[in-house]
């Protein structure tokens, strides 16, 4: 059963009469003290991981710098008294047109990891996109939630067979779609991770949705000849089997990372083997990563049912366009015959309503939910939510709608 998501001004009110008996919320509203706090609280390698971009991070500014391009136009003397904010998503209510991005390797910064989003996005009716590099199995999360909304993020790896059976566990567990993430094919040249020499999944981080599958636990009884570099021994070294001896048996991890760093990804994917995941699930499939008009009307030709328009939130391409710098090129290419999502850079409540002014049907929000998970545990995740969901609102009715289907594009003014 949903936590019923009060409305703007009586979640201001419940924060301002806790106040009175000296009671503060632990979650920063603040999204830079937000990222601060939870930055005091986590190893500078988890922060690395969550917070760092590719190369100068000129993405992830440009992100940011290009949502400031846009400005909100209210209109006013309009009756936004009673105020919904639910949209219709792949034949779905929704409370709110907000979905959780899926970040990888949550166990960096709380012990449930995504189980604490599951149950918190459960309790908000938001959908949660599981991540392909959870901390835990997917089956786990989807207990946990009853029949509220999630989707699968995949990412395609070298062996199809695994493909096939992680989108098929993705149905059996009740994901309402599969989105298939198309710009991490390698890892982007991620700075700030360099600096550190780490990677999470060396210690056997962020790769349940591997060790829990049966065509990868089949694929680690095969005999290996692969040849990988092997760090120099010293204490650092031995510090690390300890880590990876933490997730299991040793003998087994370790094959088990080594497998997963051979089949993650395949960089040879093109348009044509998308046609080999329509005949492995039912399910509704999400294009993530789309920047392009002309890509965007391929999933169409396709026959995707979906797209998000993603950098990776800064994290592939170092000086790649914005996401909502493209989002209006790819909305006018797929002409409403598709819904159209967006992720990348999104902070705020003002954010949320420019993204939709601009043809989305809804957003993806990651680091800052992460930032509360950091903070607070699944409640950390709760008050994100709660707050983007009670900023957004305010934003519209203060503009001048009254629901989703009334922002538009005349609600914003462009300063370029």
């Amino acid at each position: 059963m949903n936590e019923r998501i009060h409305s703007a001004p009586d979640r201001q009110q419940e924060i301002y009469v806790n106040g009175i008996s000296g009671i503060k919320s632990p979650i920063p509203f603040d999204i830079v003290r937000l990222e601060q706090k939870a930055k005091a609280l986590i190893t500078p390698e988890a922060y690395a991981y969550i917070a760092g971009g590719a190369g100068l991070e000129d993405t992830m500014q440009h992100n940011r710098a290009d949502f400031n391009k846009w400005r909100i136009l209210p209109r006013m003397l309009r009756d936004v008294e009673k105020r919904d904010i639910s949209i219709n998503l792949f034949g779905k209510k929704l409370p709110t047109p907000i979905l959780t991005c899926p970040i990888g390797v949550l166990e960096m910064v709380d012990k449930e990891a995504d189980l604490a989003v599951a149950r918190a996005t459960s309790k908000l009716g938001i959908p949660m996109i599981f991540s392909n590099q959870a901390s835990v199995a997917m089956e786990k999360c989807a207990a946990a939630m009853g029949n509220q909304p999630r989707l699968f993020q995949l990412y395609w790896s070298k062996n199809n067979d695994l493909v096939a059976s992680l989108v098929q566990r993705a149905e059996k567990c009740g994901c309402d779609a599969i989105v298939l993430t198309l710009d991490t094919t390698m890892l982007g040249w991620r700075t700030q991770d360099l600096d550190h020499a780490y990677l999470p999944f060396l210690k056997g981080k962020g790769i349940a949705q591997y060790t829990s599958d049966p065509v990868f636990q089949k694929m680690l009884e095969l005999p290996d000849d692969r040849v990988v570099p092997k760090p120099r021994l010293n204490l650092d070294a031995a510090d690390h089997l300890l880590q990876v001896r933490s997730k299991g048996k040793i003998k087994y991890m370790l094959k088990a990372i080594k497998t997963f760093v051979s089949t993650y990804s395949r960089p040879s994917l093109t348009w044509e083997d998308i046609s080999f995941l329509r005949e492995h699930t039912k399910l509704p499939i999400i294009l993530k990563g789309i920047n392009h008009p002309d890509d965007a009307k391929k999933a169409v030709d396709y026959g995707m049912n979906g797209i998000i328009v993603s950098n990776h939130g800064g994290r592939q391409v170092d000086g790649a366009v914005s996401t909502i710098e493209m989002l209006p090129s790819v909305v006018e290419a797929v002409n409403d015959q598709i819904p159209v999502l967006i992720d990348s850079g999104i902070r705020s409540g003002a954010d949320i309503f420019k993204s939709l002014a601009l043809g989305a049907k809804a957003v993806c929000v990651g680091r800052p939910y992460v930032y509360g998970l950091a903070i607070d545990g699944q409640r950390g995740v709760e008050t994100v939510l709660k707050n983007f969901i009670a900023d957004f609102e305010l934003n519209m009715g203060l503009a001048g709608c009254k629901n989703i289907s009334e922002i538009n594009a005349s609600f914003l003014k462009s300063t370029d």
